[in-house]
Parts: structure tokens; sequence; C-alpha cells
């Protein structure tokens, strides 16, 4: 344990995405480890939301199937670990510090040093090798064409949930520069699939496809049915596929669904066994934090990690779906690099008294700041400068008041409102 903490230290240490984006440096790492990531088959996964929620229910599905699955997700939510799992299970603590260890000491080496998300992504590699994996869910970290995950050279299939407005300092500005950062996840021959809603995007990707030989395929939402969406699950129907059973809540999951379902018809082609009986079995079964969960029942707490314009306005249509014509508590948290402005816009409509805290990041916004944005649209908004008593304060409020608590923002902010609706 001891040993696994020093190796997760360190691999913070690098920061995030501390050096500019530098697709010679996670190769270079990983030609002087052997080469991990060759010999893998993966599905790779981008887009500004759903990717966690998409890679979740492939990775159900295809372990239901019988695969032995690698999911390759970020952040983590409550452990380092979740971020690396074969068939389900986050890597051991004493494999962690093995493999970090010998990547760590060769990153040492190198002039030009590994972010720590290069550090993970090699780890990942490396336990995926370890592990001889059927097939790899890899989620990309931050946009496509740079990211670290992108040093793969083929894969089984290629996702792109949808495109919005989200790291617009780093990927662009238009959603037509965003699309094509993420539209270089596609490699040469292998399938892609697009699962969002704009013409502009989808217009972009597939021009991409079309250059470099990739086959191009984009959900028919025209034939997603939702027939049940209550917050004891959801029932859905999706081109041949009828009554499908996902205990995800949240509206947005209908569509994450429907590109799922979209995509294991490709993966089928690719050579992949997937029987009906396993894609419904994996649906039904399928856990995914923190996206639209509810973490208490009185009063009625729902955790989502809406942290964007898009991830808000989903968020806010499913509280309207499940309590309509109700205004609802809000529990937030910001970063000063999003769009806020939107975000508060899209909130005020639902909300009866906003409690703003900080996420707990350089990045966030203040929660004096975050409150004057609600308080200038005429909500009732209380700045809670400390974290826990702010968690606290809205639960009670809301617990007297007999009205659901919304809690939004960053998926780090999840460990401390599920630690204290564990204490209630």
């Amino acid at each position: 344990m001891q040993e696994e903490a020093r190796i997760v230290n360190r691999i913070h240490e690098a920061g995030m995405f501390g050096n500019s984006p530098n697709p010679e440096r996670i190769r270079t790492l990983l030609s002087r480890l052997g080469e991990p990531q060759k010999g893998l088959r993966y599905i790779h996964v981008a887009g500004t939301n759903g990717k966690g929620s998409v890679c979740a229910m492939l990775d159900a599905i295809l372990r239901r199937a019988g695969l032995c699955t690698g999911l390759f997700t970020s952040p983590y939510i409550r452990r380092f670990e979740e971020r690396i799992r074969v068939d389900g299970e986050c890597i051991p603590e004493g494999e962690l510090a093995e493999i970090g260890e010998r990547v760590l000491a060769v990153a040492d080496q190198m002039e030009d040093k590994p972010t720590e998300f290069e550090l993970v992504t090699a780890i990942g590699f490396c336990y995926f090798q370890r592990r001889k994996t059927d097939a790899v869910i890899l989620e990309v970290g931050l946009g496509g064409r740079l990211d670290p995950t992108n040093v793969i050279e083929e894969s089984l299939l290629s996702v792109i949930t949808g495109i919005d407005l989200d790291h617009t300092a780093l990927l662009g500005s238009t959603v037509a520069e965003i699309a094509r950062e993420k539209a270089g996840i596609l490699k040469s021959g292998c399938p892609c699939l697009f699962g969002g809603a704009s013409d502009e995007a989808e217009g972009i990707i597939r021009k991409t496809a079309r250059e470099k030989g990739s086959p191009f395929f984009a959900v028919d939402r025209s034939s997603l049915c939702v027939k049940e969406l209550s917050l004891s699950g959801t029932r859905l129907s999706f081109g041949a596929w009828e009554d499908v059973t996902l205990p995800l809540l949240g509206q947005y999951q209908t569509a994450n669904a429907a590109t799922v379902l979209s995509a294991v018809e490709i993966l089928r082609g690719r050579g992949l066994s997937l029987p009906d009986e396993a894609v419904r079995e994996g649906l039904a079964s399928v856990r995914w934090p923190a996206r639209f969960e509810i973490l208490m029942q009185t009063p009625c707490v729902i955790f989502d990690g809406g942290h964007n314009p898009e991830g808000v306005r989903e968020a806010v249509r499913s509280m309207q779906t499940y309590f309509p014509g109700l205004r609802v508590n809000v529990l937030s948290a910001v970063m000063q690099d999003k769009d806020f402005c939107t975000m508060a816009d899209l909130l005020s409509p639902i909300a009866k008294t906003v409690y703003t805290v900080s996420g707990g990041m350089p990045r966030s916004l203040s929660p004096e700041h975050w409150a004057e944005c609600f308080t200038a649209r005429g909500v009732k908004a209380l700045a809670c400068p400390v974290l826990e008593e702010g968690i606290r304060r809205a639960i009670r409020a809301s617990r007297e008041e007999s009205l659901p608590l919304l809690c939004l923002g960053s998926l780090y902010l999840y460990r401390a409102v599920a630690e204290i609706t564990e204490e209630q």
C-alpha cells in the first residue's frame, strides 16, 4: 500500500497536462517500454460528453459475451486504480506499483518528461498487454488528434459520442475546430461511428473518414424510442432492439445506449461474437457512478458530472423529466475556464436555491463569484466557502423543504458529496 501510494504521488507530481501536447513524447516512452500498445485490439472513444458511459456500456456487453476486456477511463472518482480495469476489476495495487515503477524509471531518463496522463496511459497499455486482453475500450483523455491514447495504430472501431464547445482554449473555439481535433482518432481503413446531433460536426467527421478510407456510420436517432424514464431505470427501443432496459438514469443515457447498440452491429461485422442476450444483459447490469446517480433517497440527492454547457443542459432536461414543474435545490462547483454564464442560464429556470462551492482545484471559480451569477438572474444563491459545510447545508435545507438536491460539477467533487451522504 505504501509503495503504491508513493508511485501514485510521483505520477501526480508530473502534472496532468503540464507540458504542451507532443505525441512524440509518449511514443518515445512506449518505445523504450517495448511497445506494449501493439498487438491489442481497441475500441477508441472520444467526444465532448458521454465517453465514460459509452465505454462502461461497451465493457459490460463485451464481458457478458465472454471476452476479456480492458477498460481505460478518466478521471477516477474515488481510487486511482479505477482508471485501469480488466474484466471489471481495478488494477491491483501491487501491479500498479510494479508497472508504475518501471514506467517512471524509463520516464526519468527522458529529457522531455511525460505528463501524468501519459504515464497513466503507458501503465494501462503495459497492464492490458500483461493480461492479454481480447479488447480494450480506450477513452480519450482530451480532444483526440494529440491525445496520448491516439498512439495506437488501428482500432476495431473509433467512436465519437458528440461534439460541443468545451476545452476551447486547447481544442478550438468552434464546433468545427473541435470536431477536427476529435476526428484525429480515426484510423485508415478502420470504421468510425458518430453519435452526436451536430450536422456540422458530422460533415467534418464524415469528410475525415472519407480521406482516411474509413467506413463511416452515424447513429440513427430517429429510430430511438424512449418507453420509460423513471428513477427506477430506463426502458427504450432502438431500431430492431425492443424493450432494452438500462439501470443508468439521466435522459441523455438513452442517446448513449443508442450509440452503443449501433457500435454493437459494427463490432459484429469486425468479428466480435456479441449475442443478443449478452447485449441485453450487459446493458441491464452496467454501473457507472456520478452520472445522474441517486446518492440518497430522503432527501433525493442526485449527483451528475455535468461540467460544461452540454452536460448541464442534459442534466436540467433530466430533472425536468423526473420532477416536472418542480424547482429544486442545486449544489454546484464550476471551473473558471468553462462557459459558466451559459451554465447559470441553463440552471436558473429549475433552481429554487443554489449552494455554490469550490471544486478544490486551482481552476475553480470562487463560490462567491459563482453565487453572484445566479443572484444576477434572480435566483437565490448562497456561497459556501467550506465545501463540506456547503454540502451538509444543502442536504439539510433540501430535507426540511422536501425538495430534491441536484449536485453538479467535476467528477472530483463526487467524492466529497458521496462521503457525506453515506454518513447520513
